[in-house]
C-alpha cells in the first residue's frame, strides 16, 4: 500500500498542500496524511507519526519533495530507521527516488546531507547579512507584536480577563502580556 505524506509550513501554503495531494493522489496513495506545521517547529508532527505508526510491512510512505519529509539530515536517518525496522520503503517523487533498491538507499543519505549542508549555508548568509545590516544601521528587527496591542491588553485586563486568555484572544505570548501589565503597573500579575 502507499501512503502519503504531505505538509506545507503555514495554512497560507493551502495551494502548495492541495497540490501535494493532488501529485500523491496521482501517484497512487491510497491514504494520505497532510498537516500544516513548520518543519523546524519543536512540536512532534502528529499527522507524520501518525503515518508512521500506519505504515505496515511492505507498504511504501511517499512524498513530493525531501524537505516536506525532514527537517535535518539526523531527522531523516530518524524516520529512515523507523521504515527500515517496519520493512518499508520510502519514495519522493520529484527525485524520482525509491528505498527499495541499493541505490535509492544511498542517494537518499546523499541528498539528505546535501539539503542539510544547502540549509546551514543558508542560516549562515541570513545571519552575515542582518550583522551587515545592523552595522549599517539599516536593520531594526522585526516590529514587537505585544507593544502593539498593549492598549487591548489593558483593556482586556480592566475586563478581568486572564492573562492566559488575553494571551490566546490576541494571538501574543503569555509572557508578554505580563511584561506589558508588569510594565504598566509595575507589579507581577
Amino acid at each position: 500500500m502507499k501512503i502519503g505524506y504531505a505538509r506545507t509550513s503555514t495554512f497560507e501554503q493551502s495551494a502548495g498542500l492541495e497540490a501535494q495531494i493532488r501529485d500523491l493522489e496521482n501517484a497512487g496513495c491510497e491514504r494520505i496524511f497532510t498537516e500544516q506545521v513548520s518543519s523546524v517547529d519543536l512540536r512532534r508532527r502528529e499527522k507524520l507519526d501518525e503515518a508512521l505508526a500506519f505504515v505496515r510491512q511492505g507498504d511504501t510512505v511517499v512524498v513530493t519533495k525531501l524537505d516536506r519529509l525532514a527537517r535535518s539530515m539526523s531527522h531523516l536517518v530518524e524516520i529512515r530507521q523507523q521504515l527500515d525496522s517496519k520493512e518499508v520503503s520510502l519514495s519522493i517523487l520529484d527525485l524520482s527516488l525509491d528505498t527499495s533498491t541499493a541505490t535509492g538507499k544511498l542517494m537518499i543519505n546523499l541528498l539528505g546531507s546535501v539539503a542539510e549542508f544547502e540549509r546551514s549555508i543558508m542560516l549562515e548568509r541570513q545571519r552575515e547579512g542582518i550583522a551587515k545590516a545592523k552595522a549599517a544601521g539599516k536593520y531594526k528587527g522585526r516590529k514587537p507584536t505585544a507593544r502593539a496591542k498593549a492598549d487591548e491588553i489593558r483593556a482586556l485586563k480592566a475586563q478581568g480577563v486572564s492573562p492566559t486568555e488575553i494571551a490566546r484572544r490576541l494571538a501574543i505570548g503569555r509572557a508578554s502580556v505580563y511584561r506589558i501589565l508588569n510594565d504598566t503597573t509595575g507589579t507581577n500579575q
